[in-house]
Order: structure tokens, then C-alpha cells, then sequence
């Protein structure tokens, strides 16, 4: 009985390590897929959403590029918070979380109280540490130019990241002055292709800054930088095989008190895109350099990209 209980064990091992050697082998089949997180405030709560059907979908994600918000999601995600760990986090985020007004000839408010949030809530504090590779993008405010972190610490890339034009003071990192990465990678799906992604999902977070007419400054200045970032959308559509597109057009850019309603959205997006996405799994990388026309979904169906 002994000898056949270590035969047992004996075939056993030799299935594990079969298997083992058969996922790993698909896995390197695989193409390498990065989902590009753009800006949105409040808006990118759905970021969760899409995040959240890739894992239950069993879609590898590789490596995560984030401006502003999206750069907040993916480095929390990036870090190792679990998808419910997120959803907790939602419910509980207010502006007051990361930021608190103090008025200046720069802006009206700081987000330095993002250093001690992203402490607490970020299981490791550098890029080196993540168990995602991720991409942080930021704008230089001296010359406009597109600025990709990618090693050292985390915390002060994601405050540049989301330093928004007008209400947040600008951030200094070195000798360099940053402003929000909206400027310069709406949705920063091209920094992923530099950073190795074979496969790219972007998602845009469209929707007009307020939905009933601008109330204040920071309704207005949201406006008019979206207007402009829709004007230079090529450039990251390019880029992307996919663009998910969560219908957000109803949420204000300060809804987090709807966290239920914005992660929803992520989800009915991505799904809608999932067809696409499997194809993937199925087919031969090919070359992904060049220009293309991406596949848009903003809900149930797929539709060619603008």
C-alpha cells in the first residue's frame, strides 16, 4: 500500500507539473495585452468596472498605462488590491480624500493629501515592486511635452498625473514643473505600446464635464480641455485595437457618491467588447506598429471607431 501510495503521489506530481508547463507554454502564446486607463475624475470609478470583467474573463493583462485617474486606478490595481478591495475603495473616495483648497496664483486647491492616501492604500511603493508593470503619464507645463514614469517611486508621478489644470497646483518633480497627463495622453494607449504591449485596450471616459451647462470654473476649463482632447483623439486611437468606451455622459465629474452606477458602466463596456478581445487569444500576433482603425464599444454593441 505504501509503494502504491507513492506511485500515486509519483503520477500526480508528474500531472501538476504537465499542467504547470502547458498553462505557462498558452501563456506565452498569448499576445501581450495592455489596457490604457484615461482621465475622467470621478468618472474613472468605471476604470473598476472594465477591470473587473477582464479578471472574471480570465483576459491576462500584462501591463496598465493610467493619466490622471486611470494613473490612480492602475498603480491601487497594479499594487495588488484585489477587485473587491477597489469596489470598498470607491465607495469610500471623496475629492477631500486626495486634495483640500488652498487658493493660489497656481490653483485653488493642493492634492498633497494624495501622498498620505496613496501610503496606506498602495501595497508597495514602487514601480519596481508592482506585480503589473505600469506606466504613469504626466505633462511638462514648461514645453507641453508627454512625460512616461515608469521606475522609482509611485506616489508623486500619480499626484503629477492628476495635477488638473486650474485646480490643482502644478507638481514638482526634479527641475521639471507637471500638470495633468490629459494634456499630453488623454488615454495614454501609446506609451503602452512603447512599454512592449502587443495588444492595447483604451478606455475613454467621454462625456461632456457637467450635463446641465457649466456651473463654475472647473466646469468650464473641463469643457474646453475636453473639446480639445477629442481634437487629438487620433493619435491614441492609433494606437489601440480597442476603445471602451463606458457611457458616463450622465455623471458629473465630481459623482463619486455613484460608485455603483459608474463601475456598472465599466463592466457593460468592456463585455460588449469581449468578442474582440477573444480573438486574440485564438490568433497570431501580428504586427501592431502601424496606424490602424480600433474596434469602439460604448455599450452593447460593437461599432467601427470615428
Amino acid at each position: 500500500m505504501k509503494q502504491l501510495g507513492k506511485v500515486l503521489r509519483s503520477v500526480q506530481a508528474f500531472s501538476r507539473e504537465l499542467s504547470r508547463k502547458s498553462s505557462s507554454s498558452e501563456a506565452d502564446r498569448m499576445p501581450a495585452i495592455g489596457v490604457a486607463l484615461g482621465g475622467g475624475f470621478a468618472r474613472g470609478i468605471a476604470h473598476i468596472g472594465v477591470l473587473k470583467v477582464l479578471e472574471e474573463e480570465d483576459i491576462p493583462v500584462r501591463m496598465i498605462a493610467g493619466t490622471s485617474v486611470g494613473a490612480l486606478i492602475g498603480a491601487a490595481y497594479c499594487s495588488g488590491l484585489t477587485i473587491p478591495e477597489l469596489e470598498v475603495l470607491a465607495h469610500k473616495v471623496r475629492f477631500t480624500t486626495f486634495a483640500r483648497w488652498t487658493p493660489s496664483r497656481l490653483g485653488f486647491a493642493n492634492n498633497d493629501r494624495m501622498v498620505a492616501f496613496l501610503q496606506r492604500t498602495l501595497k508597495v511603493q514602487t514601480f519596481e515592486e508592482l506585480r503589473i508593470p505600469l506606466g504613469v503619464t504626466a505633462t511638462d507645463f514648461s514645453n507641453g511635452a508627454g512625460t512616461v514614469f515608469t521606475s522609482g517611486s509611485i506616489i508623486d508621478p500619480v499626484r503629477a498625473s492628476c495635477a488638473y489644470p486650474g485646480m490643482f497646483l502644478p507638481l514638482k518633480i526634479g527641475d521639471r514643473r507637471l500638470v495633468d497627463g490629459m494634456l499630453s495622453y488623454p488615454v495614454p494607449s501609446r506609451p503602452l505600446r512603447d512599454m512592449g504591449a502587443e495588444r492595447v485596450i483604451a478606455v475613454h471616459l467621454k462625456g461632456q464635464w457637467s450635463k446641465s451647462g457649466p456651473r463654475h470654473l472647473f466646469d468650464v476649463i473641463g469643457q474646453s480641455l475636453a473639446i480639445a482632447q477629442d481634437a487629438m483623439s487620433a493619435s491614441w486611437r492609433s494606437a489601440a485595437d480597442v476603445v471602451i468606451e463606458p457611457d458616463v455622459a450622465g455623471f458629473d465629474y465630481d459623482d463619486f457618491k455613484r460608485a455603483d452606477e459608474l463601475m456598472r458602466v465599466g463592466e457593460v463596456a468592456m463585455r460588449a467588447a469581449l468578442p474582440q478581445v477573444r480573438e486574440w487569444m485564438q490568433a497570431p500576433v501580428q504586427d501592431t506598429s502601424r496606424a490602424k482603425t480600433p474596434v469602439t464599444t460604448a455599450g452593447p454593441a460593437l461599432m467601427p471607431a470615428d
